[in-house]
């Protein structure tokens, strides 16, 4: 499997070392709008091709898989593109800048039978697959509520961020609900099945900002707090808070709530916690395997992709469905929840989602 990487960052910190231990896959270029950076990751990790304009990446290699890392409002064009170019697909979330978009991407690889996937790597963790399993096999009962809080200081000091961060520009589909709230919308869906209804609050807290190395005034466009409460269908209300504003990163936290049980897991220590009604915790940890592999950075993030990316590559190779992660489908269903929060919090009304809007 001949595979390309468009976006350096996040290929230096998770692509290039998982791929290292997905069997078959060989990385044969990286594009990024700074070629330096495409230079130094492909010399960090011995890729023979590097590139600053991604459509010379795709018209010069002949590519089995294409993995995005790029600034979401890039998404869908790279995707279009690379899908056209007979490469099935890895994006990095959020899916893209709305449901349209997304709506768009998953047609095209549908109709040109592309494999395709949503970066939403912790389907792949196995703390997270654990509390699944316990959701599904009724430990906690009837699931009545869900709390999630991802607290943390990135953006709290307005000279952290250099000017015109993408992250904290709307326009380029940055903020805490696309960062953050795609992951805790995927993981809601992948334990509790679909959202019913979304009321959202989105607010930049700390717009005004100074590049972090110039200390040159610029305006920050994109949320840095946002929350949402969602009703799934099947009765159970989850609650989302994610702030980068804070003071202390205090992480993030999950809880789940059932009338005969309660999960909680910390990515502070990963720990996964479970008691039974009027028992006390106990924990029902799960290690990743992967985690001791050879060259992989630190944290579950990292660690998870080497899950995703190995289904990806044995779809790919028996000519197969994917049987496990998240497709362009679970990314757009993702889309249009956090489409409807983004209208709650303009509109002030919770915002129905319609049954079998996807097809």
């Amino acid at each position: 499997m001949k595979v390309g990487i468009i976006g350096a960052s996040f290929a230096r910190a998770a692509y290039l070392p998982a791929f290292r231990h997905v069997p078959g896959a060989e990385v044969v270029a990286i594009a990024s709008s700074h070629l330096a950076s495409a230079r130094s990751a492909a010399d960090a990790f011995g890729v023979a091709a590097a590139y600053d304009d991604w459509r010379a990446m795709l018209a010069a290699h002949k590519l089995d898989l294409v993995c995005i890392a790029t600034p979401t409002d890039t998404h869908a064009e790279m995707a279009l593109a690379a899908l056209d170019a007979g490469a099935h697909v890895l994006c990095e979330k959020p899916m893209a800048m709305d449901a349209a978009e997304a709506q768009k991407m998953l047609a095209r690889a549908e109709q040109l039978g592309r494999l395709h996937m949503i970066d939403h790597e912790l389907r792949f963790n196995p703390n997270r697959k654990r509390a699944r399993e316990l959701i599904a096999n009724g430990d906690l009962g009837e699931i009545r509520h869900v709390n999630i809080a991802n607290v943390g200081a990135s953006w709290n000091n307005p000279a952290s961020r250099a000017k015109g961060d993408w992250w904290s520009m709307a326009e380029q589909g940055g903020g805490r609900l696309g960062a953050n709230g795609s992951h805790q919308v995927d993981l809601l869906r992948f334990w509790l099945g679909e959202v019913q209804t979304v009321s959202g609050l989105l607010r930049t807290m700390v717009p005004n900002r100074k590049d972090k190395t110039t200390g040159e005034p610029w305006v920050a466009t994109a949320d840095d707090l946002s929350a949402m409460t969602l009703q799934m269908r099947n009765g159970a209300i989850a609650q989302v808070f994610m702030s980068g504003v804070a003071a202390h990163n205090i992480g993030n936290l999950t809880q789940v709530f059932g009338s005969k049980g309660t999960i909680i897991l910390s990515n502070e220590d990963e720990k996964l916690l479970f008691a039974k009604g009027g028992q006390s915790f106990e924990e029902v940890t799960v290690t990743d395997p992967n985690a001791a592999l050879e060259g992989l950075n630190p944290g579950i993030w990292n660690v998870s992709v080497v899950g995703a990316l190995r289904e990806l590559a044995a779809a790919a190779a028996e000519g197969r469905p994917l049987r496990e992660g998240a497709t362009f489908r679970d990314g757009l269903y993702n889309q249009l929840v956090l489409d409807a929060a983004t209208q709650s919090s303009r509109t002030g009304r919770t915002i129905e989602l319609t049954a079998g809007a996807v097809r």
